[in-house]
């Protein structure tokens, strides 16, 4: 898996504008068992680098994507960072062993029930989830140093804009189910001006917004 992703970075590398990732995110992508947050049927193919079903429609995405998504947010260990679309909790575990507080929305009740006891019982406290719309992000917990998207919006949702700190950065995929996926960067500077960049083609599920 580990050389699954430096492979995929070293093919994106001009794209990324870099050839290696930090090394604390490598070193969580080790540190966390991925094969404890895939179905028990397809533990076999935990560290192949490909995305795989978890059930409703969800997927946990591929390795090479979320060593990515992290690095791209540049956690220090104060960070607190908020992520939208919980899943089997893979990247908020990932997410835990570098930042000081992860806020985590799933807005499939099974899923987010299931990922809050994974969690909890594999001993990452500083991981919090609740059922929600992700388009509405946590405004209580606002800011965030780094914001994870892990499902594909139309546009940028304005309360994640509005929530992400200044100096803050997030990582997510716009574009329609069916359609061509960008993976953005979006950053927020001391004015609170916001800059988007986009890194590489993507494929998610998509971000459904509660009516």
């Amino acid at each position: 898996m580990i050389a699954d992703i430096e492979s995929g970075v070293a093919v994106t590398r001009k794209m990324l504008g870099k050839d290696r990732l930090d090394k604390r995110v490598m070193a969580a992508i080790r540190q966390v068992p991925r094969e404890k947050f895939v179905p028990p049927d397809l533990r076999h193919a935990a560290f192949r680098d490909g995305a795989l079903p978890v059930g409703h429609g969800q997927t946990i995405s591929q390795p090479y994507i979320v060593a990515l998504m992290t690095d791209m947010l540049e956690l220090t260990a104060d960070s607190i960072v908020l992520e939208i679309g919980t899943g089997t909790g893979y990247q908020a575990a990932i997410l835990a062993c570098l930042a000081r507080q992860v806020y985590s929305i799933e807005r499939i009740p099974e899923l987010a029930q299931a990922a809050q006891l994974r969690l909890k019982g594999m001993g990452y406290y500083n991981v919090e989830t609740r059922c929600g719309d992700g388009y509405q992000g946590w405004p209580e917990m606002a800011p965030f140093d780094g914001i994870l998207v892990t499902a594909a919006a139309p546009f940028i949702p304005p309360a994640l804009l509005e929530q992400l700190k200044s100096g803050g950065r997030m990582a997510i995929p716009i574009g329609m189910p069916s359609m061509h996926q960008e993976l953005m960067l979006v950053t927020k500077n001391q004015r609170g001006e916001t800059h988007s960049r986009s890194l590489l083609g993507v494929a998610f599920v998509p971000l459904v917004e509660e009516k």
